[in-house]
């Protein structure tokens, strides 16, 4: 039987990784490395200096593959998202069969924490359920963007008492602030949809590329950050051709 091991890798700084983590990457006869392209050539170049600084397994390999590019949401988001992710699975599903041997062991890395506003799980799940590979898989979890925004930051996540919301900026510009959530964590958010929200009196505090030395950090009354904010966040994005950024909403203090 085949081994997968899908390793969280934290959120961009190699020291996030665990030794759970180092210790998976060294078991894995062969480590999947995704290219989502030239404008995104960084975020593979990142998991390759990880391989290069924590493997030491002298039978380890590397296995590179193309990622499908996510086409816009039409007719609906999720029918958008089906069709990438059946897309993705057949790759997965052809790594798996071709690259790792019967009894052999292979791994994904995965940016922050598989369980959290990743895919990977899923789609492996598809993989399993068309019985055209087996596998045994083992999840290795990782730091997230949300620690590491809450560590770049000095704060606590939560007041006392308090809740915690975590949503995606889509859900943010459809449903706004939950009246019930002390902190709200926004993540998967490309089109800034704090500017959608009518009190500004709400507290912000945003990271992009935590964790690495590109770290930006932003914080302060959001009527008076928020341009700020979208204005860095485009220009990081143009200059580097990518962005990964979260932030924290919360409501002022009653």
């Amino acid at each position: 039987m085949r081994t997968l091991l899908v390793i969280g890798i934290g959120a961009g700084n190699p020291d996030h990784m665990t030794v759970q983590a180092i210790t998976g990457l060294n078991r894995a006869d062969v480590l999947f490395i995704p290219d989502k392209g030239a404008k995104k050539n960084e975020l593979a170049d990142l998991r390759r200096g990880i391989c290069d600084r924590f493997v030491t397994n002298p039978k380890s390999r590397r296995v590179e593959f193309d990622v499908p590019v996510r086409a816009e949401p039409a007719p609906s988001y999720r029918s958008t998202v089906d069709d990438w992710h059946e897309a993705i699975a057949a790759i997965y599903e052809a790594l798996i069969r071709d690259e790792i041997a019967e009894g052999g062991c292979g791994a994904f890395l995965i940016w922050g924490d598989p369980s959290l506003y990743d895919s990977a799980l899923r789609i492996l799940e598809r993989v399993r359920l068309s019985g055209n590979v087996a596998f045994e898989l083992e999840v290795i979890p990782g730091i997230t963007a949300i620690q590491a925004l809450a560590a770049s930051h000095k704060m606590a996540l939560n007041r006392i008492g308090d809740s915690i919301l975590v949503t995606t900026g889509r859900r943010l510009t459809e449903e706004g602030l939950a009246g019930n959530a002390g902190s709200t964590v926004v993540m998967l958010d490309g089109k800034c949809a704090f500017n959608t929200l009518t009190d500004q009196d709400v507290t912000i505090h945003w990271g992009a590329y935590l964790g690495t030395p590109d770290e930006i950090l932003i914080s302060g009354r959001l009527g008076d950050v928020g341009a700020e904010i979208e204005k860095v966040r485009e220009e990081a994005r143009r200059q580097k051709g990518w962005i990964m950024d979260t932030y924290l909403l919360r409501k002022p203090s009653e």
